[in-house]
């Protein structure tokens, strides 16, 4: 900005003229918003044929214009500088100038996108307030009221760079709660109602009607006591003083209200925080639950793993030993090959012919067969027996006779095949049981007479079929030797 000085005089009495040149930079507040709704200014009663040219060149002085906006036939312009003290120089110095034989008048524009924001806490500063506000797009300026000693009264203000970003917060307040600290105290919203509280209205402004003139027509003066004005100015003042009263009962009522409201507040506070806790608790009691009911069923499938695999290592050694036995039944000879055929026929065998052993022996005891055995040293002549249908005879020599096994025709007789039906040293079949090999007591203790006397010296009589039974007088009928009906 440059402005002439006088000229001083020098010693050649010379007048020389000095300008003072100002940085518009200088104006510019630390961390202040450039631009702004509040750098905008409203120009009213302007010439009709003023272009936009001549009207940028009258504001080119305070530097960058962002925005010129200009109504010929209205007689009425805006323009934006770019900081509030540029545009509160350019007002002072251009409000009232002669433009086209027409004094301009020059004002604040309105501010449209600012809102006042109530039921602020304590605690709220204006970085606070910007950021809560900044959700709804791009905020200019954010400031909390104070009082002259500085503390909060509650109230703050907060300027949009747009209307719609105003709206849509106005909205969003207004159907919903917007809290701005811990306590549920939401932030009351509300247009901001836009006053003038700088210029005010100068007496160059008003209009001068009737009623002006009327009004102006007594100065400034007190009532007189018992005057028509007195009276009536006592009641103005009654009624204002009412007011008062009834604003002070209504701001008290109100207060004892919001003092109730914070205590329920924080009573609910406490028991919500302890129902969250409670439910905190009890979360997290189901979610050990769950991890035990997890850790069971991974521990239940792994045992139903292990029973698995217990079961598989069960069967493959089951497998290994039926392998094993099929091998050894491999590697055994023909003639000792079992067959299950005779071996079922061998056990009901002995299941009929008794407990005493494989052939039905009578235990019938001879006296004689006692003395002879302590004559005769000789051993006892075996007699071919039919054990399992295997075992082979003894000879009448003493040496065993490894034969031909015996086997057992379909009817049941066994048959031995050393000593064929008509040998002599064959024994007859039991008249009992009909059966060849099977002898009765009496048959058996001829036999042991007949053909096991055989031995050095006289033998009064043999040994009495294997001499088993206890020497008894008579003979006994052992409980082989029972008759059986067929």
């Amino acid at each position: 900005v440059a402005s002439p000085t006088p000229a001083a005089e020098g010693e050649g009495g010379a007048g020389e003229s000095q300008e003072m040149t100002l940085d518009i930079k200088s104006f510019r507040r630390p961390g202040e918003k450039t631009f702004t709704q509040r750098c905008r200014l409203f120009i009213g009663n302007l010439p009709t044929d003023l272009t936009e040219d001549d009207f940028k060149k009258l504001f080119s002085k305070y530097g960058e214009a962002n925005e010129v906006f200009i109504n010929r036939d209205r007689g009425f312009g805006f323009i934006r500088l770019e900081t509030r003290t540029l545009a509160e120089i350019a007002k002072a110095e251009l409000d009232g100038i002669v433009l086209g034989n027409r004094p301009i008048r020059i004002r604040f524009a309105t501010h449209g996108s600012a809102l006042t924001v109530r039921n602020l806490s304590p605690v709220v500063s204006n970085e606070l307030l910007e950021e809560a506000f900044s959700e709804f797009g791009p905020v200019e300026r954010a400031i909390v009221v104070v009082d002259d000693r500085g503390r909060p009264t509650g109230k703050g203000f907060v300027e949009f760079a747009n209307k719609p970003c105003a709206r849509k917060a106005l909205d969003r307040c207004a159907d919903g709660a917007l809290l701005l600290t811990t306590s549920p105290r939401p932030a009351i919203v509300e247009p901001t109602e836009q006053l003038d509280e700088e210029d005010g209205l100068p007496e160059k402004l008003l209009v001068k009607s009737v009623h002006y003139h009327k009004e102006r027509e007594h100065p400034p003066r007190f009532a007189q006591p018992g005057t028509f004005e007195f009276e009536y100015s006592s009641r103005w003042k009654a009624l204002d003083e009412m007011e008062k009263q009834q604003r002070d009962q209504v701001e008290r009522n109100i207060r004892e209200a919001k003092e109730k409201l914070e205590q329920e507040m924080e009573a609910a506070k406490h028991e919500h925080q302890l129902m969250m806790m409670r439910q905190d608790l009890m979360r997290r009691q189901e979610e050990l639950r769950r991890l035990e009911e997890l850790r069971n069923q991974e521990l239940q499938k792994r045992k139903n793993i292990e029973m698995r695999h217990e079961e598989r290592r069960r069967q493959e050694e089951e497998m290994m030993q039926r392998h094993r036995e099929q091998e050894e039944m491999r590697r055994q000879p023909d003639g000792f090959k079992p067959n299950y055929a005779d071996t079922r026929e061998q056990e009901m065998r002995m299941g009929e012919l008794g407990p005493r052993g494989a052939i039905n022996m009578g235990d019938g005891f001879n006296p004689a067969s006692v003395a002879g055995a302590s004559v005769n040293q000789g051993p006892p002549q075996m007699i071919g027996i039919g054990m399992s249908g295997r075992a082979g005879a003894m000879g009448p020599e003493g040496t065993p006779n490894m034969g031909a096994p015996n086997m057992m025709p379909d009817n049941g007789a066994m048959r031995n095949d050393r000593f064929p039906q008509g040998a002599p040293n064959q024994i007859g079949s039991s008249p009992m049981s009909g059966r060849p090999g099977v002898e009765s007591p009496q048959q058996q203790q001829a036999v042991g007479a007949g053909l096991m006397g055989a031995g050095p010296g006289p033998a009064v009589g043999g040994p009495a079929g294997f001499g088993r039974g206890i020497p008894v007088v008579g003979n006994y009928e052992g409980p082989n030797n029972k008759r059986r009906r067929y």
